[in-house]
């Protein structure tokens, strides 16, 4: 796709040509929302190093940290390699590893980085890093993974918590940099009246695990989290030193339905679209595009349609390679060449499915990036 594209690059229209299905970002408003969460961050006295699990591209990485991120997250160790190797400095490994193949990953991460870091939960991921980190003569820096209500990894509060800590305090090879807390079950709580009580009440426990083991003279000088959908209440709660909201740089049909304070949308703009064209339309008030189960993450269902229909068309999945689109009519009609662009339903695993992202500026096609960090699962 990059290179029957690529000669479309810098010419006039030639966003209307591009061949599709494509991963299209809208560049001006890209740029915005990086811009909007930094400035909420700078104002709030707030580090951002934002999970780059949803764009997996070094370019983009690349202005978050120019507009004053302090680096990036990443899921897996594949994404933080492909992005190390490209040159991105200030990663942190969310997710706990626990194989020796994975903690000699680490080692070789760490020993390549300026800043590198990693969550623990387990006593055998702490004794796992630490023989590596050892092995490798760099002092390993490791946050505490903490569970919050997600119950998807991070040990629990409290007294397993602590022991937990206290092991790796003793590791000479490990420097325990504090603590993660997320809560992912909470992102995309529609309603900000429940969102914020229910996520206040998660992050309280946060601020009691660090007060347990301030007292027993450990330090946890980062506290790294939040999302999103939570951005503002994560500030409010002043328990983070540094945020991870990562979505907010395209925004996708499960945040655009999250409300903010008076129920208002979130500050940030979609940026991010899918491109399918209209192949055929021999059916009254239905037409197939080229956009199917393959096109789109589909656990939050089909994509929203957010220009080149009629007001109340839907969109359907019509198969592995096609879309469909009931147009609301059998009046109404599109043209096979019809260009339709798409909000995705969730955007990082949509990301997954493509090898570049195809970059618009107004009507012009401006560049395409690669995906570095996409398929890199393990």
């Amino acid at each position: 796709m990059q290179s029957l594209n690529a000669p479309l690059v810098g010419k006039p229209g030639s966003a209307a040509l591009v061949a599709t299905p494509a991963l299209v970002i809208e560049i001006e408003a890209l740029e915005r929302n990086i811009k909007t969460m930094q400035a909420y961050c700078d104002g709030k006295g707030l580090k951002l190093r934002p999970h780059a699990k949803t764009h997996k591209s070094a370019e983009i990485a690349r202005r978050q940290i120019a507009a004053g991120a302090i680096g990036i997250c990443c899921a897996k160790l594949g994404e933080a390699e492909a992005l190390a190797d490209a040159g991105i400095d200030g990663i942190l490994v969310t997710s706990p590893v626990v194989t020796a193949q994975a903690f000699a990953r680490v080692a070789g991460l760490n020993a390549r980085l300026s800043d590198f870091m990693i969550v623990v939960d387990s006593a055998a991921g702490v004794d796992g890093l630490a023989k590596a980190a050892a092995a490798s003569g760099k002092v390993l820096k490791v946050l505490l993974d903490l569970d919050i209500g997600l119950h998807r990894t991070g040990v629990m509060p409290g007294a397993p918590a602590m022991e937990l800590a206290q092991r790796i305090t003793a590791q000479a090879s490990l420097s325990f940099q504090g603590l993660q807390a997320y809560a992912g079950h909470l992102q995309h709580v529609e309603s900000h009246a429940d969102r914020k009580g229910r996520n206040l009440s998660a992050l309280a426990q946060v601020s009691v695990m660090r007060d347990l083991l301030a007292a027993e003279n450990i330090a946890c000088p980062i506290i790294s989290g939040g999302g999103t959908g939570t951005f503002t209440i994560d500030a409010e709660a002043r328990v983070f030193t540094e945020l991870q909201a990562g979505s907010y740089v395209f925004m996708d049909k499960q945040y655009d339905a999250v409300k903010g304070e008076n129920d208002s949308a979130l500050p940030f703009e979609t940026s991010l679209f899918v491109h399918t064209t209209v192949i055929s339309s021999t059916m009254p008030g239905l037409v197939t595009t080229d956009a199917g189960l393959k096109s789109f993450a589909t656990e939050a269902g089909p994509p929203a349609i957010a220009s080149g229909a009629f007001e109340g068309a839907n969109y359907f999945f019509f198969g592995d390679e096609q879309g469909g689109v009931m147009l609301g009519g059998a009046e109404r009609a599109l043209a096979p060449g019809s260009v339709l662009r798409c909000t995705t339903p969730h955007c990082d695993p949509t990301v997954n499915l493509y090898d570049s992202y195809h970059v618009v500026d107004g009507e012009q096609l401006s560049a395409i990036w690669p995906i570095e960090a996409r398929g890199r699962s393990a």
